[in-house]
């Protein structure tokens, strides 16, 4: 059995190979952050149109577990975000496309976990890709986002650590990066109001997208596997659920127009 000696270069190489490593991964976070409102569609949209949808076993009505399977996943990221946002609002969105932050905060679930809101945004895209169902996309697409949501987490923790030292390293031995901490939790969700307008007003152009394109990839799916015919029956019945989608987008965006779903 070889032993480790004090003072092996081995050690010295490893400690430097975590360290480029490191920041090829906070480079290319800071990278993704800037570009990911048009990278992360686009990439979405060129995989769900170049990897065609298949059916599970070749069955339509295996397909139809799947896709409620798709949509429980996304519905329950879209739920985790609407609780994280109604409870305590953190800016994502930076400050002149990079990472920033004006104070630190761990209220609401963020006393649970340090990045529920990815972890929210990678189980509506993971839902998605679920309803697609080609097994090159779920392999291909959700090894790509889970990469870059933990390159982007990585450059906002290097951001963090450097503007709030101690408290956030305090902060991070405490809360899971990922993870949802159920200790204490009931008690966290007693302690807060709920601010359902600032969900709504946060989140109501987000729920009708990846809803719009759930919709969508479903006739995708029919007329890949079945033919137009089938496709245009699949519209058919989805046109009036996009109708009413756009309805309740246009009520909302009239609201927090008109400052009724309260101001930022």
């Amino acid at each position: 059995m070889t032993q480790t000696r004090i003072g092996d270069p081995r050690i010295g190489l490893a400690k430097t190979a975590r360290a480029v490593a490191s920041a090829v991964m906070i480079r290319l976070g800071n990278s993704f952050f800037r570009y990911r409102d048009a990278l992360f569609p686009l990439v979405f949209v060129l995989m769900a149109v170049a990897l065609w949808p298949v059916f599970l076993f070749d069955s339509p009505s295996l397909d139809r577990a799947v896709d409620g399977l798709g949509l429980a996943l996304a519905l329950a990221g879209q739920t985790l975000r609407a609780i994280v946002i109604g409870l305590a609002y953190i800016k994502r969105g930076g400050k002149d496309r990079r990472v920033h932050a004006d104070t630190l905060v761990q209220e609401g679930l963020f006393a649970h976990s340090r990045n529920p809101l990815y972890v929210g945004n990678v189980l509506v895209l993971l839902g998605l890709i679920v309803i697609h169902g080609s097994p090159c996309f779920l392999l291909a697409g959700g090894a790509f986002y889970l990469f870059a949501y933990l390159a982007i987490t990585m450059a906002e923790e290097q951001f963090l650590e450097k503007k709030f030292g101690a408290e956030y390293r305090v902060y991070c031995q405490r809360v899971p990066r990922f993870r949802l901490r159920l200790r204490g939790l009931r008690d966290t969700m007693r302690g807060m109001t709920f601010d359902w307008r600032r969900a709504i007003r946060k989140e109501y152009g987000s729920t009708f997208s990846w809803i719009t394109c759930a919709l969508c990839l479903v006739v995708w799916e029919d007329w890949r596997n079945l033919g137009p015919t089938a496709a245009r029956h699949k519209a058919a019945i989805v046109t009036p659920v996009f109708a009413v989608l756009l309805f309740a987008y246009a009520i909302a965006r009239i609201m927090k127009k008109t400052k009724r779903l309260g101001r930022d």
